[in-house]
């Protein structure tokens, strides 16, 4: 049985369009519709101003280990669209072929990671993370960056409505977000494709669907959408009625698309991330059956 989050306080005011815009229930559908125009403008009139990549190494003060990101962002007005990509995959001249790029060219680019950050970037223009578009904000502090984590790590965990002792597939894993399940009793299976063991020296899974059917719900990074594990833990999701959240940098304005599709719930972090410097930012959450309303 599928637990449900708390309904929402006070009266919720009706998105001006849905959220799940379209008939879209996967990726593939929702990029299909957005090429053929019909979530919003023509993608062939629109074209990407810029297109840069970030790089950056962690390690927190006070942890023994880090880590490695690369993100792929492309510009369409006033809108970002990021996909996180393992560092150094993206070749020479990815960035170059983006910018000045129309839009509907680059969704139907050879590369997924471009598809997915082109996606991004086009939903995030025609549906901003607004309350009208059934985003609730939270607001980010300033801080170093691992109290800014944290900060990040517990609004992801408390997106998730289960009892203590409940086991979570936590996909993407990010120490910070494995406390805060601790925090609220639960337990969890850590997996990343690239393996390894967590700060804590517990190993990670590298076959995240191998491992789902052990866990009582899925904590799932945006990450999965441009490495192209996403759908499979989607479908397992859906399939066994078990919550699915989400904490998205990648695919932040995508995956909102997909609530009550699979997803229960989503965090959403566009561009700037909260690693980036150390003042306030936003953090934008969503939860299926709870549009506007707090999640």
């Amino acid at each position: 049985m599928r637990t449900v989050g708390p309904p929402p306080v006070g009266a919720a005011r009706a998105p001006a369009r849905p959220v799940s815009a379209g008939s879209a229930t996967t990726f593939e559908e929702l990029l299909s519709l957005a090429r053929a125009g019909e979530l919003g403008p023509d993608p062939a009139g629109l074209r990407i101003s810029v297109a840069f990549t970030t790089r950056q190494a962690v390690r927190h003060e006070g942890r023994g280990t880090g880590y490695r990101n690369e993100v792929l962002s492309l510009r369409l007005a006033e809108a970002v669209g990021s996909c996180a990509v393992e560092p150094g995959a993206l070749p020479d001249g990815a960035v170059e072929d983006c910018a000045g790029a129309e839009v509907a060219r680059l969704l139907g680019h050879p590369m997924l990671p471009v598809r997915v950050a082109a996606l991004d970037a086009y939903l995030m223009h025609v549906f901003p993370h607004t309350r009208e578009n059934g985003a609730r904000p939270l607001a980010l502090p300033a801080g170093t960056s691992l109290e800014k984590s944290r900060v990040r790590a517990d609004a992801v965990a408390g997106l998730l409505v289960l009892p203590p002792g409940s086991i979570v597939l936590v996909v993407g894993v990010v120490n910070s977000l494995l406390e805060a399940l601790r925090s609220r009793g639960l337990r969890y299976i850590p997996c990343d494709l690239k393996g390894g063991v967590t700060e804590w020296g517990e190993p990670i899974a590298t076959d995240a669907l191998a491992s789902a059917g052990r866990c009582d719900a899925l904590l799932v990074s945006g990450m999965t959408l441009g490495n192209g594990t996403f759908e499979a833990l989607r479908l397992h999701a859906l399939r066994h009625d078990k919550q699915l959240v989400t904490f998205a940098q990648t695919g932040s304005a995508v995956l909102p698309h997909l609530l009550g599709h699979g997803v229960s719930a989503v965090c959403a972090e566009p561009y700037p991330f909260f690693w980036l410097d150390g003042g306030p930012g936003t953090l934008h959450r969503y939860r299926a059956g709870c549009p506007g309303g707090t999640p």
